[in-house]
């Protein structure tokens, strides 16, 4: 396992389960101290004890709040020195046709999925500005290229996509570098729950036939945090086994 991470210092949102958890546990592997944050503070606690070791720190924290994430930064001030990189992965899904789509499946969706990485990044921004070679990256999604029954989940990623970009843009000037992964279709326990006939007419549209890992994505992540990526910045890493470049349709 490489070593990328050694006294350095990465918050992940969402990082109780699913591909947040591998995040973590990716960074964590390569010497990073990781604050696993998330809403389901219980969640995040399991996932520390898992880790173990005096460089993890579990907090519940709700993204779409000012106040809480104010106090996580002077934490992590505090507790480790400061911050390195940023990884905005905390999302959810409301999905819906647009008949049917509710307003407030909408503004929940929009809430955490964009609202979410936009406060998450104006908090952690004083202390990405005191570290050399920090980072962002936000988890986007191939679906900000467009998926029927997705409107808000769409939105908020192509949201997150337009986010990343303008960041890039604004903070190179202080050496903070903003980048995007974007995943496709992954095996997580959101898409096991799925009916078998959902998931198989899924799979039969993907170029390579099968599902991405969670793993997947904590290494897109890992590298575009780390100073093998040094001179990215602005980017969409989209990392779905070739789904972005069309559709089969099988």
């Amino acid at each position: 396992m490489l070593s990328r991470y050694r006294q350095r210092v990465a918050l992940v949102t969402g990082a109780g389960r699913g591909i947040g958890a591998a995040i973590a546990r990716r960074l964590h592997d390569e010497g990073a101290s990781v604050v696993l944050a998330d809403r389901d503070g219980d969640a995040a606690a399991a996932l520390a004890a898992e880790l173990g070791g005096g460089r993890v720190l579990a907090v519940a924290v709700d993204v779409t709040a000012r106040a809480g994430l104010d106090a996580l930064m002077e934490r992590i001030k505090s507790d480790l020195g400061g911050l390195d990189l940023l990884v905005n992965n905390a999302g959810i899904i409301r999905d819906g046709w647009l008949s049917r789509l509710s307003e407030a499946d909408w503004d929940s969706v929009l809430a955490v999925n964009l609202k979410g990485p936009f406060l998450c990044c104006q908090a952690a921004l004083p202390l990405l500005r005191e570290r050399a070679g920090s980072a962002i990256v936000n988890i986007a999604s191939r679906s900000w290229l467009g998926n029927p029954g997705q409107a808000n989940y769409a939105a908020s990623k192509g949201g997150v996509v337009s986010l990343t970009r303008t960041l890039a843009l604004e903070l190179a000037r202080d050496g903070i570098r903003v980048n995007a992964v974007a995943p496709g279709l992954i095996d997580t326990p959101m898409t096991q729950a799925m009916p078998g006939e959902a998931r198989e007419r899924l799979l039969r549209m993907q170029p390579s036939g099968q599902m991405g890992a969670p793993a997947d994505i904590a290494a897109a992540v890992a590298f575009l945090g780390s100073a093998d990526a040094a001179f990215i910045s602005g980017q969409v890493l989209h990392v779905d086994g070739g789904k972005s470049c069309g559709l089969l349709g099988l």
